[in-house]
């Protein structure tokens, strides 16, 4: 790493905010754009960067980047693009499970049938609404049943954000279950 980078890593582990700033503002459209490349929807490629600047900050004085400065940030986008990628491949392929789960149900008739091919589609639609994080964090209680602490630690997040993220999922699966149960009747 050149001298550079070292003087601006070591005032960005000071708490230097403008240092921090001035490095967000260089690189975030790169990297949205090389992450873009990766996912291909702009919209995760910017979440995915935001998240990587967040936990920079936020672990900033722990880091020790050996690499130069640029080689870590393009690394972690790479990375976590395509983490993101293998937890988008587990999300569809449990969705196409427990769908054919649920319809695998001794139904007796075509009305069953029918219910039970709704509802599937009313959890599959309803884990795709809820936002990356807050999907990932259900689908990491309820299907692989980690704990909250467990969760907070993986997705380097605080324990308050994981229960607000499990109100938000459980309030949405509540509402659209709400809807169903009026549909179906």
């Amino acid at each position: 790493m050149g001298l550079a980078e070292i003087s601006i890593q070591r005032k960005i582990q000071e708490g230097d905010i403008k240092e921090f700033e001035q490095l967000f503002k260089k690189y975030y459209e790169p990297l949205c754009l090389y992450a873009n490349g990766i996912v291909r929807d702009m919209d995760v490629a910017e979440e995915i960067v935001q998240d990587l600047f967040y936990s920079y900050w936020k672990n900033r004085a722990s880091l020790s980047i050996q690499l130069s400065l640029n080689a870590y940030l393009y690394r972690s986008i790479k990375n976590n693009s395509l983490s993101y990628l293998r937890q988008q491949s587990v999300r569809q392929r449990y969705a196409e499970r427990s769908k054919s789960e649920f319809v695998e149900v001794e139904s007796t008739t075509v009305e069953d049938e029918m219910v039970a091919k709704e509802l599937n589609k009313v959890i599959t639609d309803t884990l795709n609404q809820l936002p990356e994080r807050c999907s990932k964090v259900f689908q990491m209680n309820r299907f692989e049943g980690k704990k909250y602490q467990e969760i907070a630690e993986k997705l380097a997040i605080s324990i308050k954000t994981v229960e607000a993220d499990m109100g938000k999922a459980l309030h949405l699966f509540r509402e659209n279950l709400k809807r169903f149960n009026r549909v179906a009747m």
